[in-house]
């Protein structure tokens, strides 16, 4: 098995479809091989390049990018899919996961979104050619594990001061737990103004409270980032 993930994209726009063919080549571990217009080019051309995943929209003009799959999917060597789409309702979704889709994104999207779906499904194939013969349950979970989008913590609470956001940089850089004082002089800010973030993220379990025993006195708060 190639170490490299090979892609083609299918999509009837050829200027979206220029868009992914440059999204997949910024991804390291990725190459693009080809693009389909049409259902039918689409399992042809699959067929002839064999790709390690396809690019695929629902809408196309002789069909559906689900009828790709329903075509592809039986062959020996097939591809994982990876459904990108406008079509965000119940009965797309539902359908893409009956079919086996291993990532599926909504568009618009930014590159962002896109880049760390198509380098988890890179990342699942390097896992899958290395599998033990005698896989644990640790290991099976690990492996469906991979395809779960991983959102920024940071994000999950909402809109961040640049303060908040300065504090929680300084503990993703640091190794080791930070106090409330350790952190206001990394950031250049008061120990109360540290103490008061760092109990936000505390409580938003995005950092982890631990206390240090002195000879004499009350505990030192020290905080460790969840990672």
């Amino acid at each position: 098995m190639s170490a490299e993930l090979t892609v083609m994209v299918v999509d009837d726009d050829f200027r979206v479809a220029a868009v992914h063919e440059g999204f997949v080549g910024r991804v390291d571990g990725c190459r693009f091989v080809g693009t389909a217009h049409t259902a039918a080019d689409a399992v042809a051309r699959a067929r002839a390049l064999r790709p390690d995943l396809i690019l695929l929209d629902v809408y196309l003009p002789d069909g559906d990018g689900f009828g790709v799959i329903r075509e592809l999917r039986e062959e020996p060597w097939a591809p994982m899919f990876f459904v990108i789409s406008a079509a965000g309702d119940a009965d797309a979704v539902q359908q893409a996961v009956r079919l086996g889709a291993a990532q599926y994104l909504v568009k618009p999207f930014g590159f962002d979104a896109f880049a760390e779906r198509l380098a988890a499904i890179r990342d699942l194939r390097v896992k899958m050619s290395a599998w033990p013969e005698e896989p644990t349950q640790g290991d099976i979970d690990g492996l469906f594990g991979m395809l779960r989008s991983s959102p920024n913590p940071v994000a999950e609470l909402g809109r961040l001061s640049p303060t908040l956001e300065a504090i929680y940089s300084a503990m993703v850089d640091s190794a080791s737990p930070l106090s409330a004082v350790e952190v206001a002089q990394r950031v250049g800010i008061s120990r109360a103004t540290a103490q008061r973030y760092l109990t936000q993220l505390e409580r938003s379990n995005l950092v982890r409270l631990e206390l240090r025993y002195g000879a004499t006195g009350r505990p030192e708060h020290q905080y460790l980032l969840r990672r």
